[in-house]
């Protein structure tokens, strides 16, 4: 494995770590979150596949975070 190869499945590992706490937060569950090692200079993060509801539980999670406190875009 090449230094390239090593640091970008080291930056995708990182990257879910900080992905699946911040879910983990919002009560949301991806199981099949994890790095793709396929291919490490791409520095991909598989999410999976996940049931409907959760879907839902994210985008709303999401469209809260890009509302903000206020409530307004």
């Amino acid at each position: 494995m090449t230094t390239a190869q090593k640091s970008g499945t080291t930056e995708a590992v990182e990257a879910v770590e900080v992905l699946r706490g911040a879910l983990t937060a919002a009560g949301i569950v991806l199981p099949s979150l994890r790095a793709d090692t396929a291919s490490p200079d791409l520095n991909l993060i598989n999410l999976g596949r996940v049931r409907s509801d959760v879907a839902l539980r994210l985008a709303d999670v999401l469209r809260r975070g890009v509302a903000g406190p206020e409530g307004c875009a």
